[in-house]
């Protein structure tokens, strides 16, 4: 954009796209190709490529939405009509959208990120393979002396 009016948001982009080459060890199109080419084998790749388009999206979209906004300013200079306001609430939108991309990049590049100990161990125990059953298939054992609940007593005997 030559005007600029993201001109230093516009480096997100780079700076994410830098900070991820850097992290994996390869540029976005050997990337891309892993995690196409393996996404289940690869989830931490695939993930990071994944939100890097939205985020390539994201910042797109915010620039059409600014270009569109500097121009409805540059044919009435002074003036903020409420199409012009319309557009200036959209750039506003698209530069939410950007940033919350930008900030998924972020947490998806960062090991110590808050909730990553508990998303590693959810993928764990996906490829760990189960020992027994996941529900509980015999009875429970109670101990002497406790009473069986008269509904439960009631529900193993047939009608009447």
């Amino acid at each position: 954009m030559s005007d600029g009016i993201s001109d230093d948001t516009e480096n997100v982009v780079s700076v994410l796209t830098q900070q991820i080459e850097a992290h994996f060890g390869m540029d976005m199109d050997q990337l891309q190709a892993t995690a196409t080419a393996a996404p289940v084998a690869n989830p931490e790749t695939a993930d990071v490529v994944k939100w890097h388009g939205l985020l390539v999206e994201a910042q797109g979209v915010l620039e059409r939405a600014e270009d569109n906004l500097l121009a409805a300013l540059h044919t009435r200079p002074g003036e903020a009509d409420d199409p012009a306001m319309d557009l200036a609430h959209r750039v506003n939108a698209a530069v939410t959208v950007r940033d919350g991309r930008a900030m998924v990049v972020r947490w998806l590049l960062d090991p110590d990120a808050p909730g990553k100990e508990d998303l590693a161990a959810e993928r764990l125990a996906r490829l760990r393979p189960r020992t027994g059953p996941a529900v509980q298939t015999g009875v429970p054992h109670r101990p002497a002396g406790t009473a069986v609940p008269a509904s439960v007593a009631r529900a193993g005997r047939p009608a009447r």
